[in-house]
């Protein structure tokens, strides 16, 4: 009997944990389209900067969503056109195209989509982000980030997403 019980319990915490990792969530686009998502995990932190990165999806297509701080006044922050270098953990180097940047929460805070390739969705659900080069317009010129938290996070929100295609 206890050792059912352990059994269940287990089934149940392990469960829930896979469950609580695939927390998509969405919201309606000015536009009227649905957006999907996960919350941004912080991939840098510093004192005086930090990255939050997270996956959006459109259904159609996947995009790497940054969330900088400090970021620059929505002024500045729309002239940012760059597109976006990401290392993985298969030491290649991928250009993520710029698609949108966005002000959100009364501009408190600033996020920039980059379109993830069909042809590399394969890597980025395979390898974890080691670094990033993006070009911060008004801020500085390149401002790199070499990862050290979180850095599974894009592999295990697009397995979530890619997972629940296939259902």
């Amino acid at each position: 009997m206890r050792i059912k019980f352990i059994v269940l319990f287990s089934f149940f915490v392990f469960n829930a944990k896979g469950i609580a990792q695939c927390e998509i969530k969405n919201r309606v686009q000015a536009d009227g389209s649905m957006v999907y998502y996960f919350e941004p995990a912080v991939f840098y932190t510093t004192k005086t900067k930090s990255l939050k990165i997270n996956i959006v999806t459109d259904k159609e297509h996947y995009f790497v969503a940054l969330q900088p701080t400090p970021f620059p006044d929505k002024k500045v922050g729309k002239k940012i056109k760059d597109d976006l270098v990401i290392h993985l953990s298969d030491n290649k180097t991928y250009k993520l195209v710029h698609y949108d940047t966005q002000y959100r929460r009364n501009d408190s805070i600033m996020q920039v989509l980059y379109l993830i390739d069909d042809k590399d969705l394969n890597a980025f659900s395979n390898y974890e982000a080691v670094s990033a080069e993006i070009n911060m317009q008004g801020t500085e010129f390149v401002r790199s980030y070499n990862f050290k938290l979180h850095k599974n996070a894009i592999v295990e929100q697009l397995k979530c997403f890619l997972k629940k295609e296939e259902n």
